[in-house]
């Protein structure tokens, strides 16, 4: 059933944004420690039988210099620099096993998978720790929750946007044709690259987790966003504290920062990520280069295929598909 606004009002809907003074200077002190303490990504080739694709275990330096893990995969033989897609992943997945085979490779794009810190699920596991913890199957929306420079995603959103600084250094990359791109919470970490990170080619959002956390946590009851409801249901003098939290890790306050060409997804029967708190994002992105598609009869599969094609296209008119300066199309 719809669960939320009428399409009309979504298309208005332009909520006042609620964010600490400190906001830009928080950020930036965050990622100024990450650049100083990040060290050349490093790469080692990985056999995976893929016949298509050349695959590189990456690790690169995060949050504070914390080494990440990513998966990078380059066409064969590519003649490159190449336009690279950034890939997010969804709430407790991982970078998962090597031997993936993705799309994006197979259509000449060099193509990097980022590893969520301490996420793991049925869906993929993490090689990469959070800090100390290592991957955990369960939710990570009240880890540090307290006081923002504690809280999880300062240190996720940091790993988004160191992501692309180590892309920038690859001799395969061309620097100036970055795609960040995710799904649910990937979404909500392309909005938070798009709006750390300068000079993106562009932004693929797909149904965002992360944007409007208090109208989020109001109407829905599905889990990722319950899980601060149920911390708040028995700890209820903290929410303001809480809120002030959240305000750092919006995503509509970090699209409000956003200006790369963007295409989003939504649908109006997707209770996980409800539309309303998906159009504050959206109507609140920087860029004036922004194109939103709605799936009325669908849920938080964001248009799946069809949503597909429409990115194929956007990937195209942004970077000019893969192909090289010289305009030789990478074999």
């Amino acid at each position: 059933m719809l669960i939320d606004m009428s399409l009309e009002d979504l298309r208005a809907y332009r909520p006042d944004r609620v964010e600490s003074g400190d906001f830009d200077e928080f950020w930036a002190k965050t990622l100024d420690a990450a650049r100083s303490a990040a060290v050349p990504p490093q790469l080692t080739e990985v056999e995976t039988g893929l016949i298509h694709v050349d695959t590189f275990d990456m690790t690169f330096s995060g949050y504070q210099g914390e080494p990440i893990k990513g998966w990078l995969r380059v066409p064969k033989h590519a003649s490159g620099p190449l336009p690279v897609v950034l890939e997010y992943l969804g709430y407790g997945g991982g970078r998962g096993p090597a031997v993936e085979p993705t799309i994006w490779s197979s259509l000449g794009y060099a193509h990097m998978i980022m590893d969520s810190r301490g996420q793991s699920s049925y869906y993929g596991s993490a090689d990469t720790p959070d800090g100390d913890v290592e991957p955990q199957v369960g939710g990570v929306m009240t880890r540090g929750i307290g006081a923002p420079g504690s809280y999880y995603y300062r240190r996720l959103y940091t790993d988004a946007a160191m992501a692309v600084d180590a892309l920038r250094q690859l001799p395969a990359v061309d620097g100036q044709r970055v795609v960040v791109k995710g799904g649910s919470q990937g979404g909500g970490l392309a909005i938070a690259a798009a709006g750390l990170s300068s000079g993106l080619a562009g932004a693929i959002v797909d149904v965002p987790f992360l944007c409007g956390f208090r109208r989020a946590t109001q109407i829905s009851n599905e889990y990722p966003y319950r899980e601060i409801a149920d911390y708040l249901q028995y700890r209820r003098d903290r929410v303001a504290q809480v809120f002030t939290t959240l305000g750092y890790f919006d995503g509509v306050n970090l699209a409000a920062r956003a200006t790369a060409p963007t295409l989003f997804s939504t649908a109006l029967m997707d209770s996980v990520c409800p539309p309303s708190t998906v159009f504050a994002a959206f109507n609140h992105w920087a860029g004036d280069d922004k194109r939103i598609q709605v799936y009325e009869y669908n849920g938080h599969d964001g248009g799946a295929t069809y949503q597909l094609r429409e990115q194929i296209l956007f990937l195209t008119r942004v970077t000019g598909g893969p192909v090289t300066r010289g305009d030789q199309r990478a074999r």
